[in-house]
């Protein structure tokens, strides 16, 4: 997001630029040193706290990104860019609080930027709200019909309510759209998942890894992906299925049950599940990184 545009003179609107080209190749210590300068150039400008918060949320200091967008705030309320990046430093701390305040009035000074919805649909699904994320996620895509994450994600929540054919289309029109970005090869793989198409879901995971081999989140994910090749696994996961039709009432007095009339059952699969996700889970770190043998 670059809303600084609106208020760039055209002096500096060749430093904004060379400061966004850092951020986009991740040079984000350079970055900061760039808009240092436009904060000594005007220290009453609000645009530059407001970046200068953003590359800091980039860099994952949350706390240095808000003192700086307040900063941004204190000098213009409405800027577009401090409340963006606010919102969004406030959700990835998982401040759930501190985040609903800040996108209540975030929307109402820009109740057109799609990202919002997409932060409160994904506060949804968290709390497993899956209709109410739905409806964000759609509002989120009327504004900006064809952005992959968007379509990704609405797919994942599609899967999530048991609407496979809607996810399987949404599937397609988020690869049609852009098949290079790891984010959205992960919600598609998830989408994939909740269906019951692992295969699908392990080809997304390795393109992900492809694209960003070094994120720990992707490379678990394509392991966990690899663990359904396996019958023991899926036939353990077969309840996960079940429970997903049932409401959490349901799935507690049919475990309530279970566990008083057949105990000793209930203790078997709950040890072959554990087994199941472990060795597997050890098979498949083998296949992919090879034994290795602690010296000692």
């Amino acid at each position: 997001m670059e809303d600084t545009e609106d208020t760039i003179t055209p002096s500096s609107a060749t430093a904004y630029t060379s400061i966004y080209q850092l951020i986009y190749w991740k040079r984000y210590k350079e970055a900061l040193v760039e808009t240092e300068k436009l904060l000594r150039e005007d220290p009453h400008d609000p645009d530059p706290y407001a970046l200068y918060g953003q590359i800091f949320l980039l860099m994952g200091d949350k706390e240095k990104a808000i003192h700086w967008v307040n900063e941004a705030l204190r000098r213009d309320p409405e800027n577009h860019l401090g409340w963006y990046v606010r919102v969004s430093a406030y959700y990835e701390a998982d401040n759930e609080t501190a985040f609903n305040e800040a996108v209540s009035e975030a929307l109402r000074i820009d109740p057109y930027e799609a990202h919002y919805y997409f932060l409160k649909a994904n506060q949804h699904v968290k709390k497993g709200k899956h209709a109410h994320a739905k409806a964000q996620m759609e509002i989120a895509l009327d504004l900006e019909p064809e952005k992959p994450i968007y379509l990704a994600i609405l797919c994942y929540i599609e899967a999530l309510l048991g609407n496979d054919e809607v996810s399987k289309e949404l599937d397609r029109q988020a690869i049609r759209y852009d098949a290079e970005q790891p984010d959205v090869l992960m919600y598609l793989a998830w989408a994939a998942a909740r269906r019951g198409d692992y295969k699908l879901q392990e080809t997304y995971m390795r393109s992900a890894v492809r694209l960003n081999p070094d994120d720990k989140q992707y490379q678990n994910e394509y392991l966990e992906s690899l663990q359904h090749q396996f019958l023991l696994y899926r036939i353990c996961l077969w309840p996960n299925k079940l429970f997903r039709k049932m409401k959490p009432w349901q799935i507690f007095v049919g475990w309530a049950v279970c566990w008083l009339l057949f105990k000793p059952l209930v203790l078997v699969f709950i040890a072959l599940h554990i087994l199941a996700h472990w060795s597997t889970k050890a098979i498949i770190h083998v296949r992919v990184f090879g034994w290795r043998r602690r010296r000692s």
